[in-house]
């Protein structure tokens, strides 16, 4: 019974193998029927696709920022900057000495007194004293005066009587010396009495000009001296700027012809105006001058010329404006000479010194023109650029010059056109 087992399942074996071969062999021509399907599919809609459409791809030119400029009639401003210094600065010093016996309440710092006005006063008694004893010597000087021409007249008179019809032989007969002596020292004593008159005018100190006190180093009852030094005031009519320029910049104001001279001589009526601006008070304030006058010489450490800019009434206060104390820093704007058919290019437009970019017909030139002056915001340009050019102020990061570039218009213009444009229809 075992051998039948054995041989029963020897007999198996061989029908499990070809079943095994069979099923692979269908697989095989599935997946072979599949594939040869798919490659038919592939093949047919490869035949039914239609070729792409060429379109050329829109490469957009740089946008750029551009501003017309115009040629006009242009005065220069010439800027500088200066610290403000009052024009009349003085110190208060006795002429004579003696006890302050009284003192003006404005004699502080900061105080106001007008001109004429009495600082203060020394104690004038001594003086008043000395012009009495001055005006007693001239009396006295007069009455020897008055002594001598009498006895000048006896004496002439005996000599007649004496020696009729003949002169004298020295003028002592006369006594014509001693009245020249006495006339001198009447003389003498009316000096005396005007140099007392003068000190005693002195005790009371003054100014002759409205003033504005900057330190004060006097009390009541002080004994003060001649030559010391009592306070320090300054006049408020007109304070003044020193503005230090360039010599390039000078060339644009008349500081050396008509306008304006060198000290010692005689300035015209006309001169250049130039206004002021100042941050104080918590907002910028303008005030108007004019150039009066230049230093006369050349700083040798810098090279810079120095003009001065008066300003006139700087404590007037109409309008709210804050009074111009001296020691603010300023900027100075001066007001130079006219050019006529001038171009200002704003600064952001200037490339490499000296280059502009400009537009022409959507494509980007790169000039060089010959700039006359420059300042913070414009440089001036009198040829090389028509009437109405139109300059790119935007920045870019490569030129080459006769590039294409796009305004904001051109850039309008195109979206227009593209929203005007028909749709294109899908696969047909």
């Amino acid at each position: 019974m075992g051998k039948s087992k054995i041989q029963k399942s020897r007999r198996s074996e061989p029908a499990g193998k070809n079943g095994a071969i069979l099923r692979g062999l269908v697989q095989g021509l599935v997946a072979i029927i599949i594939v040869a399907l798919g490659a038919l599919g592939a093949r047919q809609l490869i035949k039914m696709r239609k070729p792409p459409v060429r379109k050329d791809p829109n490469t957009l030119a740089p946008l750029v920022e551009v501003t017309s400029l115009a040629k006009r009639d242009m005065q220069m401003v010439v800027r500088g900057y200066g610290t403000v210094s009052p024009k009349v600065k003085v110190e208060i010093i006795p002429e004579v000495s003696g006890k302050v016996v009284s003192i003006h309440p404005e004699l502080k710092a900061g105080g106001f007194i007008r001109a004429g006005e009495q600082i203060l006063q020394i104690d004038p008694r001594d003086y008043q004293l000395a012009v009495q004893q001055a005006n007693a010597a001239v009396a006295e000087a007069q009455v020897r005066l008055d002594t001598e021409k009498a006895e000048a007249q006896v004496a002439q008179k005996e000599w007649q009587e004496l020696h009729p019809g003949k002169e004298p032989d020295s003028p002592l007969v006369l006594r014509l010396p001693q009245i020249r002596r006495a006339e001198a020292a009447l003389e003498s004593a009316k000096a005396q009495l005007a140099i007392a008159k003068l000190k005693l005018e002195r005790t009371s100190l003054s100014l002759p000009f409205d003033a504005l006190i900057i330190s004060e180093r006097v009390d009541l009852g002080q004994y003060v001296v001649v030559g010391q030094s009592l306070g320090v005031a300054y006049g408020i009519e007109s304070v003044e700027i020193e503005v230090p320029l360039e010599d390039n910049e000078l060339a644009w104001l008349d500081v050396f012809g008509s306008p304006v001279q060198f000290n010692g001589n005689k300035p015209p009526v006309k001169r250049t105006t130039a206004q002021v601006k100042a941050d104080f008070a918590g907002s910028e304030h303008i005030w108007e001058g004019r150039v009066v006058r230049t230093t006369g010489q050349v700083d040798k450490t810098s090279r810079m010329v120095t003009i001065v800019v008066e300003v006139t009434k700087p404590f007037d206060s109409t309008g709210g404006r804050p009074p111009l104390l001296p020691g603010v820093f300023v900027e100075v704007l001066i007001k130079g000479r006219t050019v006529k058919d001038i171009i200002a290019v704003p600064r952001d437009a200037v490339r490499e010194g000296n280059k502009f970019w400009e537009y022409c017909d959507g494509r980007l030139r790169v000039r060089t023109l010959k700039i006359v002056r420059a300042d913070k915001e414009f440089a001036y340009v009198t040829s090389g650029l028509d009437d109405g050019a139109r300059i790119i102020v935007s920045s870019l990061d490569a030129v080459v010059n006769d590039m294409e570039v796009r305004t904001e218009d051109d850039k309008v213009s195109g979206d227009k056109q593209d929203n005007s444009a028909p749709a294109e229809s899908g696969a047909r």
